[in-house]
């Protein structure tokens, strides 16, 4: 019996890498997305509970040791808590991996989805050298905030390769009209900005990751209403799309994911002023980063969800322009 005809459908399943179907190489494309946004999440967890120097040292956890150890001036939660965000870096390159071999696998193969693929294992090698600078500069605001920039782009890897999964190779054809597609281009780009704005927020607020690290000089207040402008912004085109999308009676899963963002966002709008005026608790900290996240790919699915790919070779439908210059 071959390893892939396996009784157990969850062992079936964890095998399916090695001899894809499509299906399968776009759950293993989920399957990234999923764990790139958790970890993202952990790695804020680490930040609030003040645990960014729990192991001090990298790529060893101690001067002397590569696994928490009992030490005189670090907590033992601390240590755990950094020691089991860096375990987690394996299991998000495994997955990683796992889409590099199912897209190596996948017959016929498909180079865009390998060049794709092989994005996941190479980032996350990058960010995990990046943390050790992030520990190295004793948890700078600059390094710290570009490390989750870099989650930002490993996510959206992951989604492309997600979507691109489920289309074929073909010239891209845009599923709405054109302006619709440019304002659904133009919501991604604002909610990078937001992002954005939300490091400098985060680098400038009180949860450093530890009492020693630094903080950017700006003031709290300036940053906030930036970011909270930005964010104003972000629920206007998102209303913008929703209502163009209906309008021109769009596709159902357009329309939905529209929906869905704009729910995300609205959530996590009130999640970011209650814990502005709340003080800025840990746990709401943690929250809104796992909003961020939420509204970032979910911002990914709505601009995918205004375009297709066919079979290769074949033209698109005279109906519809090519918008061959799209890309997300």
């Amino acid at each position: 019996m071959k390893l892939t005809d396996h009784r157990n459908p969850i062992v079936r399943g964890l095998l399916s890498f090695w001899a894809p179907t499509p299906a399968s190489m776009r759950g293993w494309a989920l399957a990234s997305v999923v764990v790139n946004a958790g970890i993202t999440v952990t790695g804020a967890t680490v930040r609030v509970t003040k645990s960014g120097l729990g192991c001090p040292t990298w790529p060893t956890c101690t001067s002397d040791s590569y696994i928490p150890i009992a030490h005189p001036e670090i907590s033992p939660l601390h240590m755990t808590v950094e020691f089991g965000n860096r375990l987690l870096t394996f299991l998000v390159l495994a997955v990683g991996f796992a889409c590099v071999v199912a897209a190596m696998r996948l017959a016929p193969r498909r180079p865009g989805l390998l060049r794709l693929a092989w994005l996941q294992p190479v980032g996350i090698v990058v960010q995990a050298l990046w943390g050790g600078l992030v520990v190295q500069s004793a948890l700078h605001p600059v390094t710290v905030g570009m490390h989750y920039i870099f989650s930002v782009g490993l996510m959206a890897a992951c989604w492309m390769l997600y979507a691109r999964a489920g289309e074929g190779d073909g010239p891209v054809q845009r599923l709405v009209h054109r302006d619709i597609r440019r304002l659904a281009q133009a919501l991604v780009a604002a909610v990078l900005a937001l992002l954005v704005a939300g490091v400098l927020v985060s680098g400038t607020g009180p949860h450093s990751g530890d009492d020693i690290a630094s903080r950017f000089d700006f003031n709290i207040e300036t940053v906030a209403r930036i970011h909270a402008d930005i964010a104003y912004v972000v629920v206007g085109l998102t209303f913008a799309l929703l209502l163009a999308l209906h309008v021109t009676d769009a596709a159902r899963s357009a329309r939905r994911a529209a929906l869905g963002l704009l729910g995300i966002v609205l959530l996590q709008g009130a999640i970011g002023y209650t814990q502005y005026f709340l003080a800025v608790p840990a746990f709401l900290v943690g929250l809104h980063v796992l909003g961020s996240t939420l509204v970032w790919i979910f911002a990914l699915r709505a601009a995918t969800a205004t375009r297709t790919r066919g079979p290769a070779g074949v033209l698109p439908s005279p109906a519809r322009e090519p918008a061959t210059a799209d890309r997300v």
